[in-house]
């Protein structure tokens, strides 16, 4: 299985897309927390294609993403575009 994600790669993320570390709850960082996990993710499901588990989240965590990209769409749409824009995610 994947590792999980340290503390410090979390807190970077948070930082970089949230506005600071401790901005757990923004939505921004929310999404880059996700992409950086679904690209792990599918990462590692290139190498091991039969880990059933592993896929099942990959699916969790992009419908997850979605809701929360329509979520930000619906209220700022600048940000969703420049969200979408930072982290090439298409859509």
């Amino acid at each position: 299985m994947a590792t999980y994600l340290p503390k410090e790669k979390k807190e970077e993320i948070f930082a970089e897309y949230g506005g600071n570390k401790d901005n757990t709850g923004s939505t921004e960082g929310q999404v880059a927390l996700f992409t950086f996990r679904i690209a792990e993710l599918s990462n590692h499901l290139k190498s091991n294609h039969k880990d059933h588990s592993s896929r099942r989240t990959l699916l969790h965590l992009v419908g997850k993403r979605k809701r929360l990209l329509g979520y930000l769409a619906t209220r700022d749409i600048t940000k969703y575009r420049a969200l979408i824009e930072k982290l090439n995610i298409r859509k």
